[in-house]
């Protein structure tokens, strides 16, 4: 058998390469590998330049702040409305208000009796005065902490220290001429006055209890001095009146301040607390009202027949001091007197009807001469 002519020719077997498989697209992508030693770096880098030119951006924005306000503020130093209201010209009222009560029993009212009242008027206004500005100076460091007081003219720099003990010196020299000028020895009142000024400045401020009282006690020094210039004899109940009364106004401004700003501006207030605040108040509210009344009855210059006049003229005080207790305990005011009693409407409708009763009590017996 020939077998290279019978075998079959070899067949070629060519390779085909699989088709590929259709891609999954169930399957998540794998992760790309970042060499954290390389990236990490620039990337810090990168924040850290960031907040550097932040930080630099806001430390001259806050530089160059301060510097336009305390610019604006040595630009605007010492300017004559800013003295004038370091005097507190707002709470001259008080003289005002204290001071001629001692002609309610002088009669008649002469040329004499109303020039040397004016004259006591004018000794505390620079008296009153010449303490604003010693106690702005002394309370200048603790003013700023306050909401309200950070604003006056020592605090807020708008007066300068130098500018401040210079117009100190001014008043004092002032007050000086008053007492030389007037009668011999009869403005020992005024020297008692600022002696117990300084010596609440110096400290008894920061005594419970003893702060209020020193206040209102210069309330009736302003009311002796009057009556000791005009050479009228002053009643005790009118007295004791005008005291409580100041004493009343006085522990209002405390609860106001202890409600508004807490106890750490005035130490005194460590010494306070609202209910017994509050107690104080309608205390000294009550003393108030029964020592006016003993007044009117007692010690009142009034005509005969008056009594109607006068037993109208309690309910009107009565009023007042029921509206004071009303801003103070409901409402929440009282922090400046003078505001209270000068911008309420009750307040000063019930007071312009008491004013006219009153007058006509006391004008009666010169109108009927």
């Amino acid at each position: 058998m020939d077998i290279t002519r019978s075998s079959p020719a070899p067949v070629r077997v060519v390779a085909v390469p699989p088709e590929p498989e259709p891609a999954d697209l169930t399957a998540r992508p794998e992760p790309i590998a970042v060499e954290p030693l390389q990236t990490l770096p620039a990337m810090a880098t990168t924040a850290t330049a960031t907040t550097a030119t932040a930080a630099t951006t806001s430390a001259i924005t806050t530089t160059a702040t301060t510097s336009v306000t305390a610019t604006d503020v040595r630009g605007r130093r010492n300017r004559p409305r800013d003295l004038l209201a370091l005097l507190r010209p707002g709470q001259w009222v008080k003289n005002l208000a204290v001071v001629p009560l001692a002609l309610l029993d002088t009669h008649p009212w002469g040329a004499a009796a109303l020039l040397r009242t004016g004259w006591a008027v004018l000794g505390f206004t620079l008296a009153s005065a010449l303490v604003y500005v010693v106690n702005d100076l002394a309370d200048r460091e603790r003013d700023r902490l306050h909401p309200a007081k950070r604003h006056r003219p020592i605090a807020s720099g708008r007066v300068s220290t130098l500018a401040a003990v210079v117009l100190t010196g001014a008043l004092a020299l002032a007050l000086t001429g008053w007492a030389v000028a007037g009668p011999a020895w009869q403005w020992w009142p005024t020297a008692l006055y600022l002696a117990l000024s300084l010596a609440y400045s110096q400290g008894l401020k920061h005594v419970p209890l003893v702060d209020a009282f020193i206040v209102a006690t210069g309330f009736v020094l302003r009311l002796v001095q009057g009556a000791l210039l005009i050479g009228a004899q002053l009643s005790e109940w009118l007295a004791l009146c005008v005291f409580s009364l100041c004493l009343m106004l006085a522990l209002g401004k405390r609860r106001h301040e202890m409600t508004a700003a807490g106890r750490a501006h005035r130490p005194a207030l460590r010494g306070y607390t609202l209910a017994f605040l509050d107690h104080l108040v309608v205390l000294v509210a009550v003393l108030t009202a029964v020592s006016y009344v003993l007044y009117l009855r007692d010690d009142a210059s009034l005509a005969a027949g008056a009594s109607l006049v006068t037993l109208l003229s309690a309910p009107c005080a009565v009023f007042g001091l029921a509206r004071y207790l009303q801003l103070l305990l409901v409402e929440e005011g009282g922090g400046n007197p003078v505001h209270v009693l000068f911008r309420d409407r009750a307040t000063l409708v019930n007071a312009a009807l008491w004013a006219v009763l009153v007058a006509l009590a006391l004008l009666l017996p010169h109108a009927s001469a």
